[in-house]
């Protein structure tokens, strides 16, 4: 913006110096065609002279300040051809010698013929610049003959005026022929001060050829309008000083000294100066006096001479410019091309870069350089052999021999995905794959190109998967080589005589094939939560509340050790998945209580800041080195190799710890003051302001309004209690504070389940049960006893009772015992086991059948919808997903268009956790998803206990149909 307003700026004052020029030489020419006498229009005319030098001069002068190059040199010789001129008149004026003047006047115009050689912006071409003279010589020569030669000596005029009277004209006719070729070849936007130059020099010739006229005839005198030309010859270039574009355009490159189309063209100079030469010929023939006949020949020949040159001149200017436009076609298609190539080079994600016969680098691409740690300057013109080929480990440099280069450029060999070692410029080594190919060019080999892979990250990735497949087929042989070889000998019967060999051989079976197990959970946990794949189920939990269910987990192990564990305890509130988070706080326990010594201590604490809390378990183990603490968390790393089979673990619970903090967006760290000084493991969680209800402090899900309960206690105060207890849980309850009133309650409801006092007056709870026991419409009703007596002091009692709790009662604990004896009944339910694996389906059906289940298996798709179509109709279908002929999905489609089945509950066993969204098209009548890895065969029978007395109104009241509240992992 700046710019064009100090343009416009400039050319206002242009405008403004123009009219300023105009109207001096006005009243310059009124002047001296006015009633002066001759002696004052004479010193009128020598002083507008010397003013119109000065101004030119100076004004050139200021032009050469301001411009650069070419245009430079031009305004100042210009500029110094003013001054000489000036000089000349002043001498001429003062000391009255006009030959020495007119020496001066040439000078001056020479100066301006060198100064018009440096206009164009591009040096012109030799031949260019010697036609551009010998043009000028003609129009000059040609102006003379017939102003001088043809006016005055036909005038009659036979004196000899000065030589440079007659070199005068020739001179101003060469500045201003040259002005007017560099004039039409230049750019339109510098036109306007080419134009005024060359204007001020033809207005110089016109006036010397005047001159030379009248002092041919002695006519001459200072102060006649001639001297005008000479002044507005002088303003002229002034002005054309003063035009902004007189400095040339800002890109030199945009404006040729050769004619663009639609640019000045030479043949404009060709006509007129071969018009002026046609005219001087003329005038010549005409003096001669030979008869017409001949004249009209020699007019016809020089006539047919200068059209003949005039279409050679247009003809050549024809084909030079369509020679111009095709080289500025193919030059603009050649660089498209090379821009293509370089764009096309740059852009691949591989190194690339070309070698000539001799081996030197001849291009390299953005990617090469990159990866060579230099730019493509550095590496043109090297050795790619001795620059790029790392010596071996010996430090003895590769055979040159046995290069690829060598072989591609010598023996014209292509080589494929060779891998390689190059050496960057910086003296880092760089694993590469390499493929060379020969250039070949007309069935010579001109070169070779190489194209180079960066394989740094897929080493480095070999190595972790080596690492990774040696620690597992490790981890993996030891355990099924202790089970292997333990049931070998039990199967043997080598141990039939020692019960108890058989008995440790059993356990170490279980022991490893548990560590077994544990070991293919962790792996496929890390391997899910890298993925995503593992759902997280965020609810607001208490921090002591987690912590509390880890330390219990762990408690075991720590008392094992002899290890002090510790929770300074927390009212904080995160959010997260609880179960998620138990796990990382029972890895980061259990690793930490295998590296403490005996009789040390783990400590747990939760430390907010700001937004988060941090919780930290501190140990006093041996500690870890500094370059370790990032190392630890890594699959399968172990500070000691010999840590895994001394302190036990698989090296991959600090990893899965990290992921699944790192899932619920915080971090997790080790901290560690070296050696022998502990550690500390730390992981961050969300903090969120407390809620009610919050998810982990829901209440366990009621049972339903069916589900009835007699509360017996001689304390209508207890009774009141427990019934309250019992039915914010949803259970029906009916309250008796004595023993016959106890057995008609029994009688009338019929009830799931009886919670007994057995300290009561009269018939107390000892006879109340025993009648229970004797009598067959209630032998098999569930009795909780709630007594101040522990069960061994009343074993007769305590072998009747199907629960037993010590007064002062926990109602988290009667809720949980009342449930499980109802749970325990008897059940006849009809369950349909669909399962491709032999082993696992026989065990489910075996621990189902202990519930007193009745169940029938499939083992494919074709086999469930057989048995659903000609069996009875099952109370429950336990699925697996992944099936030989199908999957678990196609037959729960099906089974919803059933009427029969579409709300049969459903237990989904498999192998993979099934995500939130997947859930969705799988769900039946209540529904539960069980994970292989997390769910042993023997914790499946509660779930589906849970479904059916859900189904028969027996279990606990469900939010929605189709779902029981908490889906167990």
């Amino acid at each position: 913006m700046e710019s064009r307003r100090a343009t416009a700026r400039a050319h206002v004052s242009f405008v403004r110096w123009c009219w300023a020029a105009g109207t001096a030489l006005l009243l310059l020419v009124l002047t001296l065609s006015g009633p002066f006498d001759q002696t004052t229009r004479g010193q009128i005319s020598m002083a507008a002279l010397a003013a119109a030098g000065v101004l030119t001069a100076l004004s050139c002068g200021w032009r050469a300040a301001r411009s650069t190059g070419r245009r430079r040199r031009a305004w100042a010789f210009l500029s110094a051809g003013g001054a000489v001129g000036l000089t000349g008149n002043i001498y001429a004026g003062l000391v009255g010698d006009p030959e020495t003047g007119d020496a001066a006047y040439i000078a001056a115009l020479l100066l301006g013929v060198v100064g018009l050689s440096f206009f164009p912006t591009v040096r012109p071409r030799g031949q260019e610049l010697v036609r551009m003279l010998l043009d000028s010589v003609v129009v000059g020569g040609s102006v003379l003959y017939i102003a001088v030669f043809a006016v005055v000596l036909d005038s009659g005029v036979r004196s000899q005026p000065a030589l440079t009277v007659y070199a005068l004209p020739v001179v101003d006719a060469l500045l201003a022929t040259l002005a007017m070729l560099v004039m039409t070849r230049s750019s339109a936007v510098e036109r306007v001060p080419l134009v005024l130059v060359g204007g001020g020099f033809v207005l110089y010739a016109v006036a010397d050829v005047a001159f030379a006229l009248l002092s041919a005839t002695d006519g001459f005198t200072f102060g006649s309008p001639v001297d005008a030309g000479w002044v507005g010859g002088y303003v002229a270039i002034a002005l054309a000083a003063r035009h902004p574009a007189a400095s040339g355009p800002a890109d030199v490159t945009t404006v040729p000294m050769i004619a663009r189309p639609g640019d000045g063209t030479p043949l404009l100079g060709t006509v007129v100066t071969f018009s002026l030469f046609l005219a001087a010929a003329l005038v010549r023939v005409g003096q001669q006096g030979l008869p017409w006949a001949a004249n009209a020949l020699w007019i016809l020949v020089l006539v047919a001479v200068v059209v003949r040159q005039v279409l050679v001149v247009a003809d050549n200017e024809s084909l030079r410019h369509g020679l111009e436009r095709r080289v500025r076609e193919r030059t603009a298609q050649l660089r498209s091309l090379a821009s293509e190539r370089e764009r096309t080079l740059d852009s691949v994600a591989d190194g690339i870069y070309g070698v000539d016969p001799e081996g030197l680098v001849t291009f390299v691409n953005a990617a090469g350089a990159h990866t060579l740690a230099a730019s493509a300057d550095d590496l043109v013109g090297r050795d790619a052999h001795a620059t790029f080929h790392a010596p071996d480990e010996n430090g003895i440099p590769f055979p040159v021999d046995r290069c690829y280069l060598t072989g591609a450029l010598r023996d014209g060999v292509t080589v494929t995905a060779e891998q390689d070692v190059y050496l960057r410029l910086d003296g880092k080594e760089v694993p590469v794959e390499v493929t060379a190919s020969p250039l070949r060019d007309e069935g010579r080999i001109r070169g070779a190109v190489v194209a180079f892979r960066d394989i740094t990250e897929r080493r480095e990735m070999e190595d972790m998967k080596d690492d990774f497949v040696s620690v597992v087929s490790h981890e993996l042989r030891t355990p099924l080589t202790a089970i292997r070889g333990a049931l070998g000998l039990v199967g043997s019967d080598a141990l039939a005589s020692a019960p108890e060999q058989v008995t440790r051989m059993i356990n170490i079976a279980l022991t490893s094939s548990e560590r077994l197990g544990r070991l293919v959970d962790d792996i496929l946990d890390v391997e899910r939560l890298e993925a995503g794949t593992t759902p997280l189920r965020m609810a607001e939990h208490r921090v002591d509340a987690l912590v509390a269910a880890a330390v219990d987990q762990v408690s075991v192990l720590a008392d094992e050790a002899g290890i002090d564990l510790s929770f300074a305890g927390s009212s904080e509130i995160v959010l997260a998945d609880d179960e998620r988070i138990v796990q990382t706080l029972t890895n980061l326990l259990g690793n930490a209580l295998r590296f403490s010594p005996r009789g040390g201590a783990v400590r747990v604490k939760a430390i907010p800041a700001g937004d988060l809390v941090e919780l930290r378990v501190d140990d006093e183990g041996r500690g870890i080195p500094p370059d370790k603490l990032e190392a630890v968390f890594r699959r399968f790393e172990q500070l000691d190799t010999s840590d895994s089979r001394e302190r036990g673990g698989s090296g991959l619970g600090l990893a899965i710890a990290r992921s699944i903090v790192e899932r619920h967006g915080g971090r997790a760290w080790a901290v560690s003051e070296g050696e022998e000084r502990g550690s500390s493991f730390r992981f961050t969680l969300r903090r969120v302001t407390p809620s009610a209800p919050r998810a982990a402090e829901r209440p366990p899900e009621p049972a339903s309004l069916a589900t009835r309960v007699v509360v017996v206690d001689d304390d209508p105060n207890v009774v009141e209690v427990l019934r309250t207890v019992l039915e914010q849980r949803g259970y029906d309850v009916v309250g008796v504070t004595d023993g016959q009133e106890a057995f008609d309650a029994i009688d009338e409801e019929h009830p799931a389940a009886i919670v007994l006092d057995l300290a009561m007056p009269g018939t107390g709870g000892a006879e109340i049960l025993s009648r229970l026991r004797r009598t067959a419409a209630t032998a098999d009703v569930p009795v909780v006893v709630v007594s101040g007596t522990r069960p061994y002091d009343a074993l007769e009692t305590a072998a009747l009772a199907d629960g037993w709790l010590v007064k002062p009662v926990e109602p988290a604990f009667l809720i949980e015992t009342v449930r499980d004896v109802i749970r325990r009944q008897p059940h006849h339910g009809r369950l349909l086991v669909i399962e491709d694996d032999d082993a696992l389906r026989s065990v489910v059906a075996k621990v189902l059948e202990n519930g007193g289940l009745a169940v029938a298996q499939a083992r494919t798709v074709d086999e469930a919808r057989h048995a659903l179509a000609y069996g009875a109709d099952p109370d429950l279908i336990l699925l697996d997903l992944g099936l030989p002929d199908g999957t678990g999905h196609e037959l729960v489609t099906e089974l919803r268009r059933d009427g029969r089945l579409r709300r049969v509950p459903l237990v989904v066993y498999s192998g993979a956790e099934v995500g939130a969204e997947e859930r969705e098209g799988l769900r039946l009548g209540h529904t539960v998803f069980l994970t292989k890895g997390r769910t042993a065969p023997d914790d499946i029978l509660p779930s589906v206990l849970d479904l059916l007395d859900a189904a028969a109104g027996h279990g606990g009241v469900t939010d929605e149909p189709g779902e029981i509240p908490s889906t167990r992992t």
